[in-house]
């Protein structure tokens, strides 16, 4: 029998990763779907090698959980939130991680969306750039760990990676309730500026060669990101609970036009 993980860091709610099958486990007043699950062979072209082995299923995601006592604000808000569990291991000789997307323009408020993301146990690398086009822009590779926050502006394209490849990673997203995903850019280049490789247990970076600009990785920790109204060590569904204003720079991605400007993870 699948017995639900204990977390590291409290979500802020009953919530619990499983591994066999992969997926969560909700508590009682909780709401949530069925997972989705992320099979190695949809993700085998962003790989840098696409024929490698790995677990069949890479990942599972629900879009849609919380407490019910909190549906209708979250429908009204326009507000999402989604849960991610990844299987320990590797992809050959890449860490597991996501395909790369960017969000897509949102019709309730005609752009595209930011993301907030809080890692609950694992270690992740958020790798971003500006844009999926033949010059990427500038780009991160942003380390996170339990209890600890990563935000994805707008029109960003970006992938999650675990980093340890001796446990699961699992973590808790704020999306617009409407969002969607634009592959075509990422696709086109075949991933990412950059691809990670493990070199035993640590990460390394080779460029892709399919971008005809070169590009910088920069590699660093997450920002504090006060300027959007966001406390540090405080959890982020608690942090929508005391003050919802607090997220809502996620599906109104318009609020916060300035900071987006020469953003800094």
């Amino acid at each position: 029998m699948n017995t639900p993980a204990v977390l590291p860091v409290s979500p802020g709610f009953d919530i619990r990763p499983t591994t066999d099958p992969l997926g969560f486990s909700y508590g009682p007043g909780v709401f949530g779907p069925a997972c989705e699950l992320r099979k190695l062979d949809a993700i085998r072209p962003s790989l840098r090698d696409p024929r490698c082995v790995g677990p069949e299923i890479v990942y599972a995601i629900a879009m849609d959980v919380g407490t019910e006592e909190r549906r209708a604000d979250l429908l009204a808000r326009n507000l999402l939130f989604g849960v991610v569990t990844y299987a320990a291991g590797r992809l050959g000789g890449e860490p597991v991680r996501s395909q790369g997307h960017i969000h897509a323009v949102s019709a309730s408020c005609g752009s595209s969306t930011a993301e907030l993301y809080e890692i609950w146990s694992g270690r992740a690398v958020i790798l971003m750039q500006e844009t999926a086009m033949d010059n990427p822009g500038r780009c991160f590779a942003v380390t996170a760990g339990p209890g600890e926050v990563v935000v994805v502006p707008p029109n960003w394209a970006h992938a999650t990676i675990s980093a340890d490849p001796s446990q699961p990673l699992t973590f808790g997203a704020w999306c617009v309730r409407d969002f969607g995903f634009d592959y075509k850019g990422v696709r086109a280049h075949g991933g990412l500026a950059w691809f990670p490789r493990l070199d035993g247990d640590s990460l390394v970076w080779d460029a892709n060669p399919r971008y005809p600009t070169p590009s910088h990785l920069i590699e660093k920790r997450p920002a504090s990101y006060r300027q959007l109204g966001l406390r540090p060590g405080v959890p982020i569904w608690r942090q929508y609970l005391e003050n919802p204003e607090a997220v809502m720079w996620v599906p109104r991605p318009e609020r916060a036009d300035t900071y987006w400007s020469g953003f800094i993870p």
